[in-house]
């Protein structure tokens, strides 16, 4: 992995990010509907999410055509050039469908199995969030940092819920545990734009259950080289069990509280 594979990456994220989200906020019809489901009934995709994922693959298959491919709806490549793509067209689907303004377009490169570029483009917040590893986390030129340490009682968390109900109603007997001992709980419905408020000091710390890679993987990176630790339950990386990001003090605090309130199952 040198450093112009790094530039090129990045430069060919920031690109597939941009463009598809100017088709997402642009071209949104006013009779947007459902094209499909996934988990549930109201686990929905678009025909803007289809639209999203079908111009990143056209833009990373004519600029990278060696590199293997994921993304939600459905593309998978396996690659011979090492580098792997994680894609995420629209992440908050529910709230693109509602016109609500949090939902991002996030991209991330893999390197041999390991993260190395991280996009995620948030056109309503006309902000985009990037980050290399080992170069830090950034919103256009500003470089982004977490929060300075605070307590656990006077941290801002957000987490996600899932579609499914049986998975859903432990997660709010979660909460319900956690919630007494922090400042309070915000429930965005993007987890990249979650990932990044932590990044950029908006939000002391955040978790959920049920994640995929695609997710995670940017957004993940990001708030890593913000300053943030990252992880899942202890000893372990994020994952589809448990996805947590926060400042260190407030990761060090709320981590155990997860594994003992059970974030991590159903």
């Amino acid at each position: 992995m040198t450093e112009d594979l790094k530039a090129e990456l990045l430069d060919v994220g920031l690109e597939a990010a941009r463009r598809a989200g100017e088709l997402l906020r642009d071209g949104r019809p006013a009779d947007l509907s459902v094209a499909a489901t996934k988990s549930s009934a109201v686990d929905v995709v678009t025909e803007m999410d289809i639209a999203a994922e079908k111009l990143i693959t056209g833009i990373l298959a004519a600029r990278r055509p060696d590199d293997g491919l994921l993304g939600e709806e459905g593309a998978d490549v396996p690659g011979t050039s090492g580098v792997r793509w994680i894609v995420d067209p629209l992440d908050g689907t529910v709230n693109y469908l509602y016109g609500l303004p949090s939902w991002g377009v996030s991209i991330a490169a893999e390197y041999r199995g390991e993260t190395v570029v991280g996009v995620v483009a948030a056109p309503m917040r006309g902000e985009t969030y990037h980050a290399v590893r080992g170069g830090g986390a950034w919103s256009g030129g500003t470089r982004l940092g977490c929060r300075p340490a605070a307590p656990l009682d006077q941290a801002l968390l957000g987490t996600g819920f899932a579609y499914v109900q049986t998975r859903r109603a432990h997660q709010a007997e979660v909460v319900a545990r956690i919630i007494p001992l922090v400042r309070d709980i915000r429930r965005g419905g993007s987890a990249a734009l979650d990932l990044c408020d932590v990044a950029a000091g908006r939000l002391d710390g955040y978790y959920e259950r049920g994640l995929n890679p695609w997710d995670l993987a940017a957004g993940e990176l990001i708030a890593r080289e913000a300053g943030a630790l990252t992880g899942g339950r202890p000893g372990l990386p994020a994952s589809g069990d448990l996805t947590l990001a926060a400042t260190p003090a407030v990761f060090a605090s709320l981590q155990p509280l997860l594994e003992d309130a059970g974030a991590w199952h159903d």
